[in-house]
């Protein structure tokens, strides 16, 4: 992976200028990290990766984002290569972005703010050519709950005895997943850690690489529950400031919180088997976070009900 003296060659990749140092990483997410690199030319954002990116991947959420960027979403721009590619091999694969300034991740955002913000991006209907991926629609099921409990608990973990509590509701509310028909590309990732304000208030959308195939109202029922916070003046406040700007989708049935629900459900056990995983104490109480958003927050039936009340009857 990148390391501080790759400074030079980064910006020789990319064209970027001369005097170039790297500093961080910055920044470290589910997928990989974030250096800074600052030349004579200006400041850019360094990607590397800790899971694998094929240049066909990074080729076309480079197209899509370009797409969206035209349309005016507030998004960094996408730095290629001297021959024009997304992905330089230095060290292994990066990407490089214009940089971009921001606060802390809130999730107590101007709710319309963020629901002009997504409408915009919802707005750029680009045809999706791969199926949902899993991630985002395939429930987990009561025996892999349960399997996963059994294993957590064997193992000492000071959170298995609540996720055992919680997996009769976990099961319930995956009764409402549904695979959608009319998909087009999305961003598939707008938590708080992605769409973030910038120091002169104005909000950005960061960390482009999981979009891909969705339905607009699943994407949208995330972003409601979000930035939402469980209160219905917010969500309805989002949900009417999207509508306003042009936003096409509406979230109307329990289903349309299927990415939501899966997602939350995929990130927790994605928690639980590196939190197994895990060699250091450190580790662990880093996957042991990713599972406690689950168990502060679940999304359960009552969650539902909740979010569809607070929301404008359609029809």
């Amino acid at each position: 992976m990148l390391e501080l003296r790759s400074a030079e060659d980064v910006s020789r990749a990319y064209g970027l200028g001369t005097g170039a140092r790297l500093t961080g990483p910055v920044a470290t997410g589910r997928l990989g990290r974030i250096w800074q690199l600052t030349t004579d030319l200006g400041c850019f954002a360094v990607k590397d990766f800790v899971e694998p990116l094929t240049d066909e991947e990074a080729e076309r959420d480079a197209a899509y984002q370009d797409a969206v960027r035209r349309a005016g979403v507030p998004m960094p721009r996408v730095v290629r290569t001297r021959s024009g590619r997304v992905l330089a091999d230095v060290e292994g694969p990066v990407r490089v972005y214009g940089w971009v300034d921001v606060q802390p991740s809130d999730r107590r955002l101007d709710p319309a703010a963020v629901g002009e913000v997504v409408a915009a991006v919802h707005r750029v209907a680009l045809e999706a050519d791969e199926a949902v991926d899993g991630w985002y629609v395939d429930p987990l099921g009561r025996a892999e709950w349960d399997a996963l409990v059994a294993r957590l608990d064997a193992a000492g973990a000071p959170f298995a005895g609540r996720l055992a509590a919680l997996v009769p509701e976990l099961v319930e509310v995956e009764s409402v997943l549904t695979t959608p028909r009319d998909v087009q590309l999305c961003h598939r990732d707008l938590w708080a850690d992605n769409l973030l304000r910038r120091p002169s208030g104005d909000l950005v959308v960061l960390d482009w690489e999981n979009s891909g195939a969705a339905a607009p109202e699943q994407e949208l029922a995330l972003v409601l529950f979000e930035f939402g916070c469980g209160d219905p003046a917010r969500m309805r406040a989002l949900h009417d400031a999207y509508a306003a700007a042009g936003g096409p989708a509406r979230v109307t049935a329990p289903e349309d919180l299927t990415m939501l629900i899966a997602s939350t459900h995929h990130i927790a056990r994605t928690g639980c088997e590196r939190w197994l995983a895990a060699a250091t104490g450190e580790q662990r109480a880093d996957n042991a976070a990713w599972v406690a958003e689950l168990l502060d927050e679940p999304v359960t039936v009552r969650t539902i009900e909740e979010m569809l009340r607070a929301l404008p009857r359609i029809g």
